[in-house]
């Protein structure tokens, strides 16, 4: 193995070690946790600001939906949570959604669904965890899926691109 390997398999060992009380195995979330994306540089703030906010929404949208970053428009805000749209890739409709960010989490509604029931916050279990590292004008998007699999996506989102 090399050695960023070696080292990321060692902290997962030892983040299955630390029981801190509980008795389950790690779970993806935690092993997402535990385990670094790379050797960069990154930061992952407890609060955005307004800017980098809108920057790991983008991000994050366009990885979770398979869209370009050209393609998610940030339409105003309610809250701390930021409106989104893109085009609907089959009919060229318009989807929405609503997105938070904060302390290494992404996390999304959709919007204006024919179901009222499936308009909630993807935060449920069974849900994708998402989680994104800032490293400088890069934002790295981690997708850690139900069935233990995860999806990665660095997008170059620059902070002047999101001044409105």
């Amino acid at each position: 193995m090399t050695r960023p390997l070696v080292f990321a398999f060692a902290i997962l060992l030892a983040a299955c070690g630390q029981s801190g009380g509980k008795t389950e195995s790690t779970t993806v979330e935690e092993a997402a946790v535990a385990a670094p994306a790379s050797v960069a540089v990154a930061e992952v703030p407890a609060v955005l600001t307004a800017i980098d906010l809108r920057r790991v929404c983008r991000a994050g949208l366009a990885a979770i939906h398979g869209q370009t970053l050209d393609a998610i428009q940030i339409t105003g805000a309610e809250g701390e949570a930021l409106n989104a749209q893109w085009r609907a890739p089959v009919d060229g409709g318009w989807m929405k959604a609503q997105c938070r960010a904060g302390d290494g989490l992404v996390v999304w509604k959709p919007l204006e669904l024919p179901d009222p029931a499936q308009v909630r916050w993807m935060n449920e279990a069974g849900d994708p965890v998402v989680r994104y590292t800032i490293r400088g004008e890069e934002i790295e998007i981690v997708q850690a899926l139900p069935d233990g699999t995860t999806q990665q996506a660095m997008m170059a989102v620059r902070p002047e691109e999101e001044v409105s």
